[in-house]
C-alpha cells in the first residue's frame, strides 16, 4: 500500500514539476515573440522619426558614370545633375575663363563620387535652365555638397526655395575660410566672392516674399505688387529671408512693408 502511495506522489510531483517547465518554455517563447515584435515595431517608429531615415525627395541608388566639372555630374542614362547650394570655380563653361582652383575643385569631385553609386535628392527645384537635375548628393552617409564646400573645393551658393542644407553650408564655408582650405589659400580673389549670393527674385513661384532687413535693424516684408518689391534684394548673409506666406513672415517677426497696405 505505501508502495502504490509513494507511486502516487511521485507522479503528481512529477506531473507538477513537468507543467512547470511547460509554463516557462511558453512563457519564454511569448516573451520571446513580444521581444521580435517589440522590436520590429521600435525600428519602423525610427524609420519615421530619424531624419534621413525617411524621405520622400530621396531617390534609388543611381551610378555616376563622369564628372563634368567641380558642381556637375552625369549619371547613368545621360541625365546630367547640378549640385544644389554649391558653386566651384569654372573649368567647362566657355563664356568664362578657367577660374582658380577649378582643376582641382572638378579633380576632387571626381574623386568622391565618379564610378560610384550615389543617391540623390531633390529639395523643391526639380530643374534648372538648362535642364539639368538639381540634387543633393549623396555617397553613402556623406553629402557631397556639403563636403566640397567644407574642404574649401565649393563655395556657398543660396538660391531660394532650394536652402534645405543652406545653413550647414554657410557654416561650412566660414569653417574653411577660417582654416584657409583650399581655394581659400589658393585664390587672392576668393574673398571677393559673396559668401550667400544677393538673389533679385525667387526662381519659383513658390517663395516670393521678401524679408528685408532695414539699416536700422528692423524686419519689413514686401509682396509681389509692392512698391519697393522690386528694388529690394534679399541678401541672406544678413539673415534676410523669403518667405510663402504672410503668417510665415510675420510668426518669424516681420512686418508689412508701409506701401504693401
Amino acid at each position: 500500500m505505501m508502495d502504490i502511495f509513494a507511486s502516487k506522489k511521485f507522479l503528481i510531483i512529477a506531473g507538477i514539476i513537468l507543467a512547470l517547465f511547460i509554463g516557462i518554455a511558453i512563457g519564454y517563447g511569448f516573451k520571446s515573440n513580444n521581444a521580435t515584435l517589440s522590436g520590429n515595431l521600435a525600428a519602423n517608429i525610427l524609420k519615421e522619426i530619424i531624419p534621413g531615415n525617411k524621405n520622400d525627395n530621396v531617390g534609388d541608388l543611381v551610378k555616376v558614370v563622369r564628372v563634368v566639372d567641380g558642381d556637375t555630374i552625369e549619371i547613368e542614362g545621360g541625365e546630367k545633375v547640378r549640385y544644389i547650394g554649391i558653386d566651384t570655380p569654372e573649368t567647362v563653361d566657355p563664356r568664362k575663363p578657367v577660374q582658380c582652383f577649378s582643376v582641382e575643385a572638378s579633380k576632387k569631385n571626381k574623386e568622391l563620387v565618379e564610378g560610384k553609386m550615389a543617391r540623390l535628392e531633390k529639395d523643391i527645384t526639380d530643374r534648372d535652365k538648362y535642364n539639368r537635375l538639381l540634387r543633393y548628393v549623396w555617397i553613402d552617409d556623406v553629402l557631397v555638397n556639403l563636403e566640397l564646400v567644407k574642404q574649401g573645393f565649393a563655395y556657398s551658393y543660396s538660391y531660394p526655395p532650394d536652402i534645405k542644407y543652406q545653413d550647414e553650408f554657410v557654416k561650412a564655408q566660414q569653417e574653411a575660410r577660417d582654416l584657409k582650405q583650399g581655394l581659400w589659400n589658393a585664390c587672392p580673389d576668393a574673398e571677393k566672392k559673396t559668401v550667400v549670393p544677393i538673389i533679385d527674385s525667387a526662381p519659383n513661384g513658390s517663395c516670393l516674399i521678401k524679408g528685408n532687413i532695414g539699416t536700422s535693424g528692423e524686419k519689413i516684408y514686401h509682396l509681389p505688387g509692392c512698391g519697393s518689391y522690386s528694388k529690394t534684394r534679399i541678401d541672406e548673409a544678413r539673415g534676410e529671408k523669403w518667405f510663402c506666406s504672410e503668417s510665415e513672415a510675420q510668426a518669424a517677426g516681420w512686418r508689412k512693408a508701409l506701401n504693401c497696405q
